[in-house]
């Protein structure tokens, strides 16, 4: 399994966040950081949140890092695809599968990731977070 190690350029570490309403955006990276129909991993303040650019389907998503099966970091490196025509993430360890909209667990388990919205501006990603996870942060991709 290859993962994605990511050098952001320190003026673009340096940008400010941007609030809308309750969410706050924050750069995460370029567009061409993250690999087509894969996932990084960036690090806001002490969270871990994996971001996918979902290319076959021409969508951008973002959820908690963390599988909650077994609380490991790896849904950053879990294969996307569809299910029923909603996109998903399996666990590259339990191959639970977790829907990237809403982030209810379509295995079938009684598990949920939480899920961040994502934009594109000028090549830049951006996620969204809410009031409850903004404060400082760092970002760092890996």
């Amino acid at each position: 399994m290859n993962v994605t190690a990511i050098t952001l350029h320190q003026n673009f570490i340096n940008m400010s966040t941007t609030l809308t309403g309750n969410i706050t955006w924050f750069p995460a990276c370029n567009t061409y950081d993250v690999p087509e129909n894969g996932g990084v991993c960036v690090k806001y303040k002490h969270k871990q949140i994996a971001l996918f650019n979902f290319t076959r389907r021409g969508e951008w998503y973002a959820s908690q890092n963390m599988c909650p099966h077994r609380m490991q970091m790896a849904l950053s490196r879990g294969m996307i695809g569809s299910l029923e025509g909603e996109p998903k993430v399996a666990c590259p360890f339990h191959k639970k599968n977790f829907s990237l909209v809403d982030g209810h667990c379509m295995s079938g388990d009684d598990y949920k990731i939480k899920t961040y919205p994502v934009k594109i501006e000028d090549n830049l990603v951006y996620i969204g977070v809410s009031e409850e996870d903004n404060e400082t942060y760092e970002t760092v991709c890996a």
